[in-house]
């Protein structure tokens, strides 16, 4: 009798162990007409990944004045890419700066921080070659959701 307890309890135990199913991952496409190689963001369970944003304005050009106006033009993308998805600029977690120039870095930080008044996100910035479109941030972000929907 006590063997075919602990067998039932092991095949219970067994049974709650099983591993939830893993979430689905959401493709959500580029705006606009031009066909690109990659999504505008992944959502996966509650979280959000955004590629790079530019300062790309509604007509897809980088909108003039250098660093200062493309930072702000590069938040407002996000935050409206991260509403647009269930999200908000209050729930991002992770930020990535990409600089054309690394010596732009104070000037890029004095925009960003106006964007993230309560809470600052765990963030990396570094310095490249050369950025897409001749931009002079591209910026990505790892958002939580309200929703893993």
């Amino acid at each position: 009798m006590r063997l075919a307890q602990l067998w039932i309890f092991g095949a219970a135990l067994a049974a709650g162990c099983e591993k939830p199913p893993a979430p689905e991952a959401h493709y959500i496409p580029m705006p606009g007409p031009a066909e690109r190689p990659f999504s505008a963001a992944v959502r996966v369970g509650p979280m959000l990944y955004l590629s790079g944003q530019l300062g790309t304005d509604s007509t897809g050009k980088v909108v003039p004045g250098g660093i200062g106006p493309e930072t702000r033009q590069v938040l407002e993308n996000i935050k409206r890419l991260l509403e647009g998805n269930g999200s908000s600029l209050d729930r991002v977690v992770k930020c990535t700066v990409m600089l054309a120039d690394i010596r732009e870095w104070a000037d890029m930080n004095q925009v960003y921080v106006t964007y993230f008044p309560r809470h600052r996100p765990a963030r990396s910035a570094f310095g490249t070659s050369g950025l897409a479109l001749g931009g002079r941030v591209e910026i990505e972000c790892v958002a939580t959701t309200a929703t893993g929907s």
